[in-house]
């Protein structure tokens, strides 16, 4: 098994879980330094090494049981918040096991309780933080509470209490803190997501028609110059076919009907010839009622024939206060990319060909 495999099946693939391991690893190399430290107290004798051993054994457990619990909580219904509800409570339990043991290091331990905190903020809500940090005061409260009664030699009550007087300070100013960052960090992803939203937005505008839901010129300019950069510089094209196609007579429309029905005319003969289209075929308005219809990979022949399947679909349109004789059809302009012009040289001699339909009689193609 490769090493990619084996951090698979160890943290998972999912970048939402694999973040939450990457929490847990962390979490773990700081209990395992805590440990560390505290084994080696009771090795120099600062304090007891039996009760050093039975943190240290107790948090390993803790540490493969939050592994398990982050691992496969999913599996089992168990939400990203419960678990890390559930990893802040053992790390409470440890500073209540480390404080009781250490002796006059005890003071030190009162840190632990503000790094549950802060890690907890990144699972957890501000309000969550909050209750979770009044439980781990509560729980060293009592713990100290607890000492001071029955130890009163070596836990002085005056000590403790101004010690827990400081620790809850601290504890809630951090709480708090990292509560607003909490919140400054959902509001800066609101934001992101928002601005995601606008950029999609601006380019669907910058490069669709509004009212057909095709491309725009624009944007089938930079279609024209992608299929060119296809062929390579100075290569010439595979049969690239170019067609131009205008309905007849849409001025008429307009000025009959009004311009409700005009721009109906237009997206109903948009989703036609859409309809007919092949993979790969593209179609763009062009201006006002023309459009423009590139084929790549195409000979003339098939390109004759896509635009004839337009014609005879877009020939079935029919619309409200339109008589039914009064027939929707287009003029069009077909050629074939010829060496190594420039395709701007084939849409222009497709204009010429759309000039040619148009003058003839309309309703056709002509193919240059």
């Amino acid at each position: 098994m490769g090493p990619a495999a084996l951090s698979r099946l160890l943290f998972g693939a999912e970048p939402k879980l694999r973040r939450m391991m990457y929490y847990w690893g962390a979490t773990a190399a700081l209990y395992t330094v805590f440990v560390g430290l505290l084994t080696d107290a009771g090795e120099r004798g600062l304090i007891d090494r039996g009760d050093a051993l039975g943190l240290a054994a107790y948090t390993a457990a803790g540490i493969v049981g939050s592994y398990l619990l982050v691992r496969l909580g999913a599996r089992f219904g168990l939400a990203p918040t419960g678990a890390a509800a559930l990893q802040a409570v053992f790390g409470i339990s440890c500073n209540m096991w480390a404080y009781s043991i250490t002796g006059p290091l005890r003071g030190a331990t009162l840190m632990g309780l503000m790094v549950v905190v802060v890690f907890c903020t990144f699972a957890l809500r501000p309000r969550q933080t909050l209750a979770l940090t009044a439980v781990g005061l509560a729980a060293m409260g009592a713990t100290m509470w607890w000492h001071q009664a029955h130890d009163p030699l070596h836990y002085p009550p005056l000590v403790e209490g101004l010690t827990f007087a400081i620790m809850a300070g601290c504890s809630m100013t951090v709480t708090l803190l990292t509560g607003e960052a909490s919140k400054l960090r959902a509001r800066l992803k609101a934001q992101k997501e928002d601005l995601v939203t606008a950029l999609d937005t601006i380019r669907t505008l910058a490069t669709v028609d509004e009212l057909t839901a095709l491309s725009n010129r624009r944007h089938m300019n930079e279609m024209l110059a992608q299929e060119e950069r296809r062929h390579g510089a100075g290569m010439p094209g595979r049969d690239t076919c170019i067609a131009l196609l205008d309905i007849d007579f849409f001025k008429q429309i307009n000025d009959r009907h009004g311009h409700a029905t005009g721009d109906e005319v237009l997206r109903s003969f948009a989703q036609a010839a859409r309809a007919e289209l092949r993979a790969g075929d593209v179609l763009a308005r062009w201006g006002g009622e023309e459009f423009l219809l590139m084929l790549p990979d195409t000979e003339e022949a098939a390109a004759l024939a896509v635009v004839e399947r337009i014609r005879a679909r877009v020939a079935l349109l029919q619309f409200e206060g339109m008589a039914p004789e009064r027939r929707i059809s287009f003029s069009a302009g077909l050629t074939a990319r010829r060496g190594t012009e420039a395709l701007a040289d084939t849409v222009n001699r497709a204009d010429k060909a759309l000039y040619q339909a148009k003058s003839s009689g309309r309703d056709r193609t002509v193919v240059a």
